[in-house]
């Protein structure tokens, strides 16, 4: 029984299910055609490379497009409480601009100084009171008892020795005293008042060993330094001259070994001082406000 090659046969085709395998024969030996086979196997490979490249440009545009769709998306969203738009460039870390300030200056502080160096500026209350205020002074350990007080127009006349004429010469306007005792020993404070710093300064550089403060007595205060030697001192600060006398109540002379005639000196020579200086700062500190 023979099979005849007449009539169509089916076509293999690796992509279709259940299509049959082609057998071609040159001769009659039933031996399959090599060369068809080839050229149908490269054939399929070409149409698959085909499909592989196609199927790839596909996805990268879509890969593309969606990424295109999300930024748009995140930089046009106007839903409340949806996600945050793209910060603005100003915004963005990096960019903000330092703010500037225009550069300032503190004034400087007033000088205290300025304001008792002349009686144009000088013009706060003033006396024996609010120099030398209440009724006893502490320095240190020591405690002085205040006596009488004085205050007069006329320098030369609680002055003694080269003084009074150099406060005439000098212009000198004004002359305070006040007196402190502790324990046998006296001490008269006084305050010469000039119009400038310069005539104080002119006053100071005339003076001497003979330039002597009058001792006030009085209000607990015996005479002292009336006749015995004693101790004496001259400063000036400002437009003002400061002076101490200082010797003991019983008319004793003053040596260079007592101690307690110096001190008491030096004490109240010390606070005459920050008095006038205290001055001076109080104007300074309400002229700045």
């Amino acid at each position: 029984m023979s099979y005849g090659q007449g009539g169509s046969q089916n076509q293999w085709d690796p992509w279709t299910p259940q299509s049959e395998q082609p057998w071609s024969a040159k001769s009659g030996d039933g031996s399959p055609d090599w060369a068809a086979l080839a050229d149908q196997s490269e054939n399929r490979s070409k149409r698959r490379k085909v499909l592989l490249i196609v199927g790839g440009a596909l996805a990268t545009a879509a890969i593309g497009t969606a990424v295109a769709m999300a930024v748009v998306n995140a930089g046009d969203d106007d839903t409340a409480g949806g996600p945050s738009a793209l910060p603005p460039s100003a915004s963005l870390p990096g960019t903000a601009t330092a703010p500037s300030f225009e550069p300032t200056s503190a004034p400087p502080p007033l000088d205290p100084k300025d304001f008792i160096s002349s009686a144009r500026k000088d013009t706060a209350a003033l006396s024996p009171e609010t120099l030398f205020p209440g009724t006893q002074l502490t320095m240190g350990e020591t405690v002085y008892k205040k006596g009488a007080t004085a205050d007069t127009k006329n320098c030369a006349s609680g002055a003694r020795g080269t003084l009074p004429k150099l406060l005439t010469a000098n212009k000198c306007t004004r002359l305070m005293r006040v007196s402190y005792v502790n324990d046998g020993v006296a001490v008269t404070a006084g305050v010469a008042v000039f119009d400038t710093a310069a005539e104080a300064t002119a006053f100071k550089g005339q003076t001497d060993t003979k330039s002597i403060i009058s001792s006030l007595s009085g209000k607990g205060v015996k005479p002292f330094c009336e006749s015995a030697i004693c101790r004496t001192t001259t400063n000036t600060l400002g437009r003002y001259a400061y002076f101490t006398t200082a010797g003991f109540t019983n008319g004793k002379d003053v040596t260079l070994k007592d101690n307690k005639v110096f001190s008491a000196g030096n004490d109240l020579a010390q606070f005459t001082f920050r008095q006038l200086l205290r001055r001076g700062e109080a104007q300074a500190s309400a002229a700045a406000k």
